[in-house]
This record gives C-alpha cells, sequence and structure tokens, in this order.
C-alpha cells in the first residue's frame, strides 16, 4: 500500500504547490489515484465552453505539463518519493490530451478517450514504461503524454470511420 504523504510536515508556504501536483487534492483519494486525477481533467474539460473547448483544452494541457516539469522533483520531495501515486498532474495532463482527440464535448467519446487514456497509462506498453526513466517532472510527465498522443490518435483515428 502506497504511503500517503504527512500533510502536517509540508510548510504553509508549498501548499499551492502541493494542492496543485495532487489535483486540488484528487490524488489523495484512496484506491487508483491517477484515476482520479484523470477523471477531475474529463470533468473539468466537460464544463469548458463548447466554443472555446479545443483553445482551453490546449492551453490546460500545455499549463498542466509545463507545472509538472516545474514543480516535478519539489511535489517528489514533498510527497517522499520518486513519481509518486499522489502526484497526479501528469494525469491531468495526459488526460486533456487524450480529450484532444475528441475534439468536442461528447459522452461517448469522453469516456472513449478517458478508458484508451487509462489503459496505455496503467500498461504502458509501446515503449511508455522507458519514459518513465527520465528525470524528475520530465519523467514524471513524459509517461503520460504518450498515453494521452497514442489514445488521441486513437480516438480521431475512430471518429473518422
Amino acid at each position: 500500500m502506497a504511503r500517503r504523504p504527512d500533510l502536517r510536515g509540508i510548510p504553509l508556504i508549498h501548499w499551492p504547490a502541493f494542492l496543485l501536483v495532487t489535483g486540488f487534492g484528487s490524488g489523495l483519494l484512496p484506491k487508483a489515484p491517477g484515476t482520479w486525477g484523470s477523471l477531475l481533467a474529463v470533468l473539468v474539460a466537460w464544463a469548458l465552453p463548447a466554443d472555446r473547448y479545443t483553445e482551453i483544452l490546449v492551453f490546460l494541457t500545455v499549463g498542466a505539463s509545463v507545472g509538472c516539469v516545474v514543480l516535478g522533483s519539489v511535489g517528489e520531495r514533498l510527497l517522499g518519493r520518486k513519481d509518486p501515486e499522489s502526484f497526479v498532474l501528469d494525469e491531468l495532463a495526459g488526460q486533456w490530451l487524450a480529450l484532444l482527440g475528441t475534439a468536442r464535448q461528447d459522452p461517448f467519446w469522453a469516456a472513449a478517450a478517458f478508458i484508451l487514456f487509462r489503459f496505455f497509462d496503467i500498461r504502458k506498453p509501446l515503449g511508455i514504461a522507458r519514459l518513465q526513466r527520465l528525470p524528475g517532472g520530465v519523467g514524471i510527465l513524459a509517461d503520460d503524454l504518450a498515453a494521452g498522443a497514442v489514445a488521441a490518435l486513437l480516438c480521431a483515428a475512430a471518429q473518422l470511420g
């Protein structure tokens, strides 16, 4: 069982970073924190205005990716291990990338992007697992972006047919 971070040991100045890397606490939920983070990403995307969906999703994906790289080592230190389970900012970035393959807010395609992203993020086929070996925030993020890209491509290709 994964060790839960001791929230009492986190200085107040680090709380904004802690909240961000844990997906506003979704990564602290019991059992499958990455899935909770991905679900949060889908819910946020669902709440976006339809006329600006794609542009805002790109902005969120890039922002979460940059945040993940910048805060990767801080998150590892705050959470007490390399690529900690409760660090889910990478899942947010990867899931939003996967949703970009849907190009619209449709429940079926949102579910497909969610399931495909979680499959590729958990199983890490196609060499995705090797990306985790990269250092710091890049290593935390790279496998999730790869999983999101594969999910996005599969969703986009399926919609063409």
